[in-house]
């Protein structure tokens, strides 16, 4: 009896031409995830977050950032200056490392030229009690760099007198990369500084 066999190259080809199929399929498949892998994350960093009405971020929630730059930028304000300006001699250096994650090196020098000016051995040595009571920011968001200006009242508890300043600062903000839980609105103050202080009398808190 005789047993049929095909032409060995033409299973060969027949081999070749399934595995070449296999393999640019396999490849074709990855370039089209890797692509939309892509696609998915340039959405979800550019929209992946949400801003409560008071200016606080919470990540995994589709919203137009945009939309919400100018409530961000004032609560990243706020944060900041409320860093800056409510210290006592317990949480000064936490509050002050906090505040330099959201600053660039303008804030790094003014919390150089406060320490050489013994500022904070005062605190220390006096254990005063700085706190902000009022913080009013306003920034222009139309184009960035992002100017601001901010208005803050803060007291300063001597013991048995507590003293009242208006403080008035300026400065621009950019954006930057998000920072869970550092910097969680994604932006920096620039150029920042102390314009004018003033003591004031007979200050009622809103």
């Amino acid at each position: 009896m005789k047993i049929p066999y095909k032409n060995i190259y033409n299973v060969l080809r027949t081999n070749r031409f399934i595995v070449l199929s296999v393999v640019i399929g396999s490849v074709l498949t990855c370039m089209v995830s890797v692509l939309m892998v892509i696609k998915l994350h340039r959405e979800t960093v550019n929209s992946a977050f949400v801003v409560n009405g008071d200016g606080s971020v919470i990540p995994l929630k589709m919203v137009s950032q945009r939309e919400n730059l100018e409530v961000e930028a004032k609560a990243h304000l706020e944060l900041f200056h409320r860093y800056l300006y409510n210290i006592n001699a317990n949480n000064y250096k936490k509050n002050l490392e906090k505040a330099l994650w959201l600053g660039d090196n303008s804030v790094a020098d003014l919390y150089k030229q406060k320490q050489a000016e013994g500022v904070y051995n005062r605190l220390l040595q006096y254990s005063l009690v700085q706190e902000a009571v009022s913080i009013e920011p306003q920034v222009d968001v139309r184009q960035e760099p992002y100017r601001f200006k901010v208005v803050t009242i803060f007291e300063i508890n001597r013991g048995s007198v507590t003293d009242t300043y208006e403080l008035i600062t300026t400065g621009s903000l950019i954006h930057v990369d998000r920072n869970f839980p550092h910097n969680t609105h994604g932006l920096l103050v620039t150029d920042f500084f102390e314009n004018t202080l003033r003591k004031i009398k007979n200050y009622e808190s809103p």
